[in-house]
């Protein structure tokens, strides 16, 4: 297991080298000019124009402005905001909470509903259960998660009135409030995830069931639940939790059109605004640390293939 830790780990520069360079390049080559957002009027002069270029190193080569960001990423630099002149670390850290919690309440939702209904339809294989479900995880997967957030505010927090209909407090302003204001959010950016979840779940514990030891568990007078619980659900986790490491890695992006509709200041919101401004540092400090976090998660995955499956902790 340390050994495919380290073989992880070591896999983070190259992946962090190719990303960054990627993401890079896509920004500098598209149309537009960062130093006439941030001159900020359409008859500013050449010559302003060029003096906003030489202050911010927009004149350089490309290789040159790339090699510079790495130089201060390596120092734990990401660079300056173009356009609020503030520390993109600072700001970037800042609102990391927000799209963290943003994200686990999502997989929180997806794991409390396709836990459940996964099971049920793998037990109750071919029933009108299983129908049920089955159309359920394919409308959740087919509902963009912008729509049903629009939905959730429409007939949920507009007409109840128990959850606000956008904005963000944070937990230390109180727990209740915390949670009332990333339910809906949570949910809209979950749903998918929950019926893919379901559907992995259903397939594979569908398999279990019909193992040898199932049986032989069963024959032995053991309840039904602790033959699912404790045989059935723990061998078919590796594929779910494959498919959830997945699915972590989408709802990061899933984020950001679920931070738009309910006015959430994550991560998302702060990339839409600084694309839009072409604050190059800023972007490219989002990109990398969620690049970060999707290699941390798949780490996780890897590592709990150990405690579902002793054969990959020994190998």
């Amino acid at each position: 297991m340390l050994k495919l830790i380290l073989s992880r780990l070591a896999w983070f520069v190259p992946l962090l080298v190719l990303v960054t360079s990627i993401v890079f390049l896509l920004i500098h080559l598209s149309p537009g000019d960062a130093a006439v957002v941030i001159a900020g009027s359409e008859g500013v002069t050449q010559e302003e124009l060029q003096r906003i270029r030489v202050r911010l190193g927009l004149d350089q080569p490309l290789w040159v402005q790339y090699f510079t960001w790495m130089g201060g990423v390596v120092t734990g630099d990401l660079g300056t905001s173009l356009l609020s002149s503030r520390s993109v670390a600072g700001e970037v850290f800042s609102r990391m909470p927000v799209t963290l919690s943003l994200t686990m309440g999502s997989v929180l939702v997806a794991l409390l509903i396709a836990i459940p209904a996964g099971t049920i339809a793998a037990v109750r294989a071919d029933s009108l259960t299983d129908r049920l479900v089955t159309l359920g995880a394919t409308l959740g997967v087919a509902t963009p998660n912008f729509f049903l957030g629009l939905l959730l505010i429409l007939f949920v927090a507009l007409t109840t009135g128990l959850f606000p209909t956008s904005g963000y407090a944070a937990a230390g302003d109180g727990v209740g409030e915390w949670v009332r204001h990333l339910i809906l959010p949570s949910i809209a950016l979950g749903a998918a995830v929950a019926a893919e979840i379901a559907r992995h779940l259903r397939a594979s514990l569908r398999d279990v069931l019909d193992q040898d030891y199932i049986r032989t568990a069963r024959s032995k007078g053991l309840p039904t639940w602790k033959v699912i619980g404790k045989h059935g659900l723990k061998n078919a986790a590796i594929p779910v939790v494959t498919v959830l490491g997945l699915q972590v890695s989408n709802l990061l992006s899933g984020s950001i059109v679920v931070e738009a509709v309910f006015g959430l200041p994550g991560l998302g919101n702060l990339l839409i605004r600084s694309v839009f401004s072409r604050d190059f540092p800023m972007i490219q400090g989002v990109m990398l640390i969620t690049v970060l976090m999707v290699a941390v998660i798949n780490l996780v995955v890897d590592i709990s293939y150990g405690y579902f499956n002793p054969k990959v902790k020994s190998s």
